[in-house]
């Protein structure tokens, strides 16, 4: 990652980020000066930062040109993430902290003036809000200025993957700055009307903005602003985490959901095939791993086990609910599961193509493991062995694969439903075909089956 300005930072007046010799800084420019000030004085700051809600930062001399109010330097977080790389109960905890972080700000004199979800990581296993500049002083009787915000980017995607389909929201890739709350009122069914959160939150909200702008449109002018007073507020925040908590998605059995370990190994292979990661993984002693087609993580544990922190990635967002649910459950700390497409990564996004990085631009690990993935991508894909090895060497120096050939049954489940042409899928080809761009350092085949496990290192 080179220096100078965060691609996403340079839309808030009050400050943005930059990188300079590797190290990630916020600056608080003149006009964030009193918001910034009232924060660390109002006593929110230490509050949010001991319950570990929002990213410490030291303040230091700015290693540029002088006019900053104040330079920062945040913790920084192990891997960025995106709303739509979440799983829903990601989502549901990043709004229902942004809520809490709220509720908490009103009672020190402060507000949220940005509910953006894309402010909100996962860090060390939870939710964490990382733009020191998104709040403001409270103003009396003044309405809740990201309220909208919130609406767009939490409360209208869950609804969306609670009451319709899952997978709505990846609309968060099309619309970076959340779902359009028409758009997501003419998704919902009708029984998604009878929670009053999503009826007045949702569905009038909708309705009351068309009305402004029909009202604007033909010369009636901008309508007055509402005051509420900070009970009021409050109210709402309360209303609004109680209709939150009410969203639920249980995961149903997909075509991958069940697709873990245990189907695909008797006893015996399991273990071996347990043992073999572990030593691998090992091997390459790596602080940082990437997980590709995780399902719901066991593999990448063994990898946490190792002292490595591991983003796990997989296409199923039923396994990824799973994965996240043990994450929380047991209180792991080094494990961020995602949900991903490898077939169709996260792009660059935004303006100029540089506010939302793309899956590739997030850092480089120093191990890869891709395990029972590589027919997925070269069977249901039609993607050819020597790509998918380009592309893995792309990412890492280090990879951790299994090859599983034809006449296994997961491969043959592939096959049953097309013709075979895939001549090339066989262990020789695949050896072929990584061979310009790996060297493999070991293999060895896993006990009671036909897979084969491979460490390898870019050449």
């Amino acid at each position: 990652m080179t220096d100078g300005s965060v691609g996403a930072s340079f839309r808030d007046p009050a400050g943005f980020v930059f990188r300079h010799e590797g190290v990630i800084y916020r600056q608080v420019n003149p006009a964030g000066a009193e918001d910034y000030d009232a924060l660390m004085a109002s006593g929110l700051y230490e509050r949010l930062t001991d319950r570990g809600a929002l990213v410490g930062h030291a303040e230091v001399p700015s290693p540029l040109e002088p006019g900053a109010h104040r330079t920062l330097r945040p913790e920084s977080v192990d891997f960025v993430s995106y709303p739509y790389e979440w799983c829903f109960g990601q989502l549901r905890d990043a709004a229902l902290e942004t809520l809490r972080i709220q509720r908490e700000a009103l009672e020190c004199e402060m507000s949220l003036k940005d509910a953006s979800a894309y402010n909100i990581q996962f860090h060390r296993g939870r939710p964490v809000l990382i733009d020191t500049l998104s709040f403001e002083r409270y103003r009396r009787d003044e309405p809740w200025v990201a309220y909208r915000q919130f609406c767009q980017h939490f409360l209208a995607p869950l609804a969306l993957m609670s009451h319709r389909d899952v997978r709505l929201s990846q609309l968060l890739r099309i619309h970076i700055d959340g779902i359009p709350l028409d758009l997501a009122s003419s998704l919902l069914p009708w029984k998604a009307w009878l929670q009053p959160t999503l009826l007045l939150n949702l569905g009038l909200h909708a309705r009351s903005q068309s009305k402004h702008a029909r009202d604007v449109r033909d010369g009636k002018g901008a309508p007055s602003v509402p005051r509420i007073s900070k009970k009021g507020l409050t109210n709402l925040v309360t209303a609004l985490e109680s209709g939150v908590r009410k969203l639920r998605f249980e995961p149903r059995e997909s075509e991958w959901s069940d697709y873990d370990a245990a189907g695909s190994y008797n006893e015996e292979g399991l273990a071996h095939k347990r043992e073999l990661v572990s030593r691998f993984v090992a091997s390459q002693a790596p602080r940082r791993v990437w997980d590709l087609g995780a399902n719901t993580g066991e593999f990448s544990r063994l990898a946490c086990e190792h002292g490595a922190q591991v983003v796990a990635f997989d296409v199923d967002p039923g396994a990824v609910e799973r994965n996240y649910r043990r994450v929380r459950s047991a209180g792991e700390v080094d494990l961020l599961p995602l949900w991903l497409d490898l077939a169709n990564p996260s792009p660059a996004l935004g303006w100029a193509h540089a506010e939302r990085s793309s899956f590739v631009e997030r850092g480089r690990p120093d191990l890869v493991l891709a395990l029972a993935l590589v027919h997925h991508l070269a069977i249901s894909h039609n993607l050819p062995l020597g790509r998918v090895s380009r592309f893995f060497a792309s990412l890492a120096d280090a990879l951790v694969i299994e090859f599983v050939p034809k006449g296994d049954p997961r491969v043959d489940t592939l096959l049953a439903t097309r013709p075979d042409i895939f001549p090339e899928y066989s262990r020789e080809g695949f050896e072929r075909a990584f061979s310009e761009h790996w060297e493999v350092v070991e293999c060895e085949p896993i006990a009671s089956s036909d897979r084969v496990l491979y460490r390898m290192r870019a050449v």
